[in-house]
């Protein structure tokens, strides 16, 4: 049975990846409530690689290597993900805004203010976290990361339209993208687009054109049936471009131009 829910989890990777065209891989993501709990064959950055890694950095070695990793709080080097995880209790001198005052805060009030509501999950909830390229996790994640340009957003969210007709509502922050991208997830179990902060683009070289897109593992299936969809529809990537005046609308767009008193004719 299991091997069977991995087979149909590749298969939604490998789908995702080839429908929108994607640059990287598609990562699986798992939050670790135990160290007990560490997947086979992940690796461990401190201890097979002898050196700390941001969570930044592994995710991007994981999406464009394909390396499976675990993280814990020993391999961490920064400090936001290990608060943001609940790996750590916040530190007062965290709360009170130092974090950002006086570099990237006008006020120390401010740097508290964005601190104060830093997302992040109850202490001690969970030990580490776990990622891999969705098209051969071999564990069952909880939501799925996925880098991503503008039109492939546009994309995902036409798909997300057609599974409901709902748009999706964001809080966006130029900061802490690892913790952005998936706690707010997790605890919401909605669709996420995060914008990569300045350490994904400095120290993990996201790329000037990528933004971040994030949703629970619940939602695969019909995010995967959407993109299908639309390709069905001949209404797949590339996007086709033509350039004419007068071009050919749908019933539904010429019936709703009329209706609101639009001239529909050529």
């Amino acid at each position: 049975m299991l091997k069977e829910k991995m087979s149909i989890l590749h298969e939604y990777g490998n789908k995702m990846e080839t429908y929108l065209k994607l640059n990287t891989f598609t990562l699986a993501v798992k939050l670790l409530e135990s160290k007990k709990n560490i997947p086979s064959l992940a690796k461990r950055p401190k201890k097979d690689f002898g050196y700390h890694l941001s969570l930044c950095q592994a995710l991007a070695i994981s999406r464009r290597e394909g390396t499976s990793f675990v993280m814990l709080k020993e391999d961490m080097w920064c400090f936001e993900p290990v608060i943001g995880l609940g790996l750590a209790k916040a530190p007062q001198y965290f709360l009170e805004g130092h974090n950002r005052f006086p570099k990237t805060a006008r006020t120390l009030e401010a740097g508290k203010n964005w601190a104060q509501s830093f997302p992040h999950f109850e202490f001690g909830k969970y030990e580490g976290i776990a990622f891999a390229p969705l098209s051969k996790t071999i564990f069952e994640p909880d939501l799925i990361i996925l880098y991503c340009n503008s039109v492939q957003l546009t994309q995902i969210l036409r798909a997300i339209i057609w599974i409901d007709g709902n748009d999706i509502n964001c809080r966006l922050s130029g900061h802490a993208a690892c913790v952005y991208s998936i706690v707010p997830v997790m605890q919401n179990k909605q669709f996420k687009v995060t914008i990569p902060c300045m350490g994904d683009r400095s120290k993990a070289l996201a790329q000037n054109d990528e933004l971040i897109f994030s949703f629970p593992i619940e939602k695969v299936k019909d995010l995967v049936m959407g993109l299908e969809a639309l390709i069905e529809n001949n209404s797949g990537l590339p996007i086709k471009f033509l350039p004419m005046p007068e071009y050919d609308l749908s019933e539904s767009y010429i019936k709703i131009g009329k209706l609101i008193g639009m001239d529909m004719n050529k």
